[in-house]
């Protein structure tokens, strides 16, 4: 060590006495010196460990393993030595070292421990930790996996052989049938593959099986900051949640698993994938989420130990405030390097939608993937006594042999006035009501703010109703909470949601006609009756796809001061809406599906797997194909048009706040919704690799070239010339003034050479121009084309368009064009 470092070091340990300390936080800390993913060489016996771009570390070869292992250890000493030259033992605690993606560290000591750290001699940046969220089948047939992509790669029983696809999530129920492995053909060792399987506390028992070829569970972070309970998120990869069971059975769950629900079939379910392996990573719980400095560490071992795939169904819980770009941080960097070994990451949009700028997903180097609603829908109805017959939701059979019943409310039926400090009419709590007056009866009951906080569901409404001996039940909602959802809930008697407050009103204004009372108040004798529909069997709507109203929405932003990025996001559109999923006996995400072995669920979080499992195939199929390879593929292929033909509708509010559909955008869809067959063939893609993101990062305005290096260890290098023109499968201009020229370079992938006839259209307030008009490559060739953008008028709005690439051979490639006009 130099004398002037010692020297540092030396001043900052006496300030270190000096300050008194603050309450302890985890931070996470890089220091300089390159990580394993771009180790070049240099350090005195320690030979290089880097790959190139979008290659994984093969640490199955014995010596490839040890030079790996020592170069970690080194660095792993380094970090150690560092904090223990600065501060005393016992006052800090090192939690994790990063060593494979980002050079750095997790650490939990005091405020002011953490500002010393700031000012030590190579150290690049302290951030402190911040908390993430999970961002919460018929869809095979929807997507056409049976038909048109399973048989290309072998049928189901090898679609996804040999893919290892990461789920850094709530851990996963390995009982369950979507992933138990009898009446399967053995799974083989993967010598690809090294991680661990953890061994279940309680049995002993180890978490794989094979099919669960990996799992870990990363919560020193959240026990550092106190809010991990062992009894309730268990210290193993057990999901305690339900959350992570459901995205690894989208994703690559086994094919033909009945989904049975209180006596009903509602269909087959199966993974995307259905043979590829499942790694867990458990970073996330049930109660508090998760924490940063866990998922970067967990996503850190999934790279090293090999998985093909990182499905990432989680996002912070807004953007963190503690760095200045959203591409640069611990876990974007860390993705950054992910990539750069070679690994394809699709993460999940975000849930807060429909407004802009929602978005929690942003670097180019990420599939970002919103939600779409597929054509399956869920409708019931109530007719009443007069005849009149009001459209609800109901998952559940209908009343008997079509007879009508009489309605009782909730209200009129407690045992103890005294009881209505716990709100009887949400038919909770059974022992409130009178079960000799409801009994054979419908039993009406209300709809109040703690469905929406999840202290009452609609499971134990059934329950009440059940065993109360009513013949069905009815909520009726009348008013709308923030953050209601009305999604169809399966339940075992005939019940249904009446979630039109104006139908909600009809309903309470008849059972008042109906309903006689004394002068008290009292009813005399109770005379409205009613049925329940069948509510079981779903209707297939053309309509779909459609934008889910929950999918967060562009424009994506480059910093936290929401100015817009010249990179469109999200990046693809996949069902994310009302997904049938493998559920945790002990998960609690859902209090309608608690002690189930299926849940019905929505959010960004199921559409991400979705596109997971997809590019597992792809990657079946090319494996040699990169990161950015495999998103162009899904993103070029896509259609922005639902299964009737017309353009895809998002659904938004309207100005009274009830739900609306609009024409959906880019900023709705991304490129579009995902076509999987045609996804495997897309004819041309558009590469790109690590140097390539580093010039976009290189090219962005307003970014700190210090801080770039930081976090990716390479000086900038700024012959992009502009961040549009990063070699994406879409083309953002968030800034056009006067003209802007964009340059894309395809590669023919298809094995053939084919001509290509380019044209582009725009929205009028931008002309649109792509040169050359056609070009003939060959197999394996690439090429470059222009699209020349000029403002023809400032309208304060975007104009959207595409370029559109037709092929002789039948391949068709499409990207979107975004460009905001402004006059200077």
């Amino acid at each position: 060590m130099r004398l002037v470092e010692f020297w540092c070091i030396f001043i900052i340990i006496i300030l270190a006495n000096i300050l008194e300390p603050g309450k302890a936080e985890v931070y996470i800390v890089t220091v300089e010196g390159e990580p394993i993913i771009s180790y070049t060489g240099g350090i005195d016996g320690f030979e290089a460990t880097a790959v190139e771009s979008d290659e994984k570390i093969d640490t199955t070869r014995t010596s490839c393993s040890e030079l790996v292992t020592s170069y970690a250890r080194h660095l792993e000493k380094r970090h150690d030595m560092l904090l223990e030259m600065l501060f005393d033992a016992g006052t800090y605690t090192k939690l994790y070292s990063y060593r494979h993606l980002i050079n750095g560290f997790a650490v939990h000591l005091s405020p002011e421990q953490a500002e010393t750290l700031r000012h030590a001699p190579g150290v690049k940046s302290v951030v402190r930790d911040w908390k993430v969220k999970r961002l919460t089948t018929h869809t095979p047939q929807f997507l056409g996996l049976p038909t048109g992509v399973w048989p290309t790669g072998g049928g189901y029983d090898r679609a996804g052989e040999n893919i290892v696809i990461g789920f850094v999530d709530s851990g996963i129920y390995p009982h369950h049938p979507s992933f138990v492995t009898y009446n399967t053909e053995p799974y083989g060792p993967l010598p690809t593959y090294r991680g661990k399987c953890e061994v279940d506390p309680e049995t002993k028992r180890s978490f794989c099986n094979g099919k669960i070829i990996g799992a870990q569970h990363f919560a020193q972070a959240a026990i550092a900051a106190g809010a991990f309970n062992p009894i309730v998120d268990f210290a193993s990869p057990l999901d305690g949640d339900g959350h992570g069971s459901h995205t690894a059975s989208i994703a690559a769950g086994r094919n033909g698993i009945p989904v049975r629900m209180h006596g009903h079939e509602f269909g087959k379910a199966s993974g995307m994938a259905p043979r590829a392996r499942i790694a867990v990573y458990k970073a996330l719980y049930r109660l508090f989420g998760g924490f940063i400095a866990d998922v970067v560490a967990a996503i850190d071992q999934a790279v090293h130990d090999g998985v093909d795939i990182l499905s990432l169904s989680v996002g912070p819980n807004s953007p963190p405030a503690t760095t200045k770009t959203t591409y640069l941080n611990p876990f974007d960097a860390t993705l950054l390097g992910a990539v750069k070994a070679g690994v394809f990451v699709a993460q999940a949009a975000g849930n807060g939608g429909p407004f802009p700028k929602t978005l929690v997903s942003y670097s180019p180097w990420i599939a970002s993937v919103a939600a779409a609603i597929d054509d399956r829908r869920y409708k019931n109805h109530l007719t009443l006594g007069d005849g009149k017959i009001l459209a609800g939701i109901g998952l559940s059979p209908s009343t008997h042999f079509n007879q009508s019943y009489t309605l009782v409310a909730a209200n009129d039926v407690v045992l103890d006035s005294s009881v209505m400090k716990y709100n009887p009419t949400d038919c909770q709590r059974p022992e409130l009501l009178n079960k000799n007056l409801i009994k054979g009866n419908i039993l009406l009951c209300g709809y109040s703010f703690n469905f929406v906080v999840g202290s009452a569901s609609i499971k134990k409404v059934s329950e009440t109703a059940k065993s109360l001996g009513a013949a069905g039940f009815v909520l009726c909602v009348e008013t709308v909470s923030p953050g209601a959802k009305f999604d169809p809930v399966p339940v075992g008697i005939p019940g249904i949601v009446i979630a039109d407050v104006s139908k909600s009103k009809e309903l309470i204004d008849y059972y008042k006609i109906s309903t006689p009372r004394d002068w008290t108040g009292r009813v005399k004798s109770f005379k409205g009756t009613g049925k329940i529909g069948d509510g079981l069997m779903p209707i297939l709507h053309k309509s779909a796809p459609q934008v889910a109203l929950f999918s967060a929405r562009g424009p994506n932003i480059k910093d936290f001061n929401f100015q817009e990025a010249d990179l469109l996001k999200p990046d693809i559109l996949a069902p994310g809406s009302l997904i049938w999923g493998a559920w945790s006996l002990n998960g609690t995400d859902e209090p309608n599906y608690i002690g189930e072995g299926f849940a019905m669920i929505s959010g960004t979080s199921m559409a991400a797997p979705h596109i997971a499992g997809i590019a597992a195939l792809i990657k079946q199929k090319h494996p040699h194909w990169s990161p950015a390879a495999i998103k162009s593929a899904l993103m070029t292929t896509s259609t922005t048009l639902d299964r009737a033909g017309n353009p895809i509708l998002a659904q938004q509010y309207s100005e009274t706040q009830a739900m609306k559909l609009v024409k959906a955008t880019p900023f709705d869809y991304g490129s579009g919704h995902v076509n999987p067959r045609d996804a495997l063939d897309p004819g041309l893609i558009f590469d790109a690799g690590y140097n390539d993101y580093l010039g976009f990062l290189c090219t962005t305005p307003g970014i700190d070239i210090h801080e770039i290096k930081n976090y990716t260890n390479t000086p900038c290098n700024n012959t992009m010339g502009n961040p549009a023109n990063l070699n994406s499968p879409s083309v953002t201009v968030s800034h056009l003034v006067r003209t802007r020229v964009v340059t894309r370079t395809v590669t023919n992938v298809a094995g053939e050479e084919e001509t290509y006839v380019n044209t582009a259209r725009m929205d009028p307030a931008v002309a649109i121009e792509v040169n050359p008009p056609a070009m003939t490559i060959r197999p394996g060739a690439s090429r470059k084309f222009t699209v020349t953008l000029t403002v023809r008028s400032v309208t304060g709005t975007y104009s959207f368009g595409e370029v559109l690439m037709k092929g002789s051979r039948g391949h068709k490639v499409r990207i979107p064009v975004l460009a905001n006009g402004y006059s200077r």
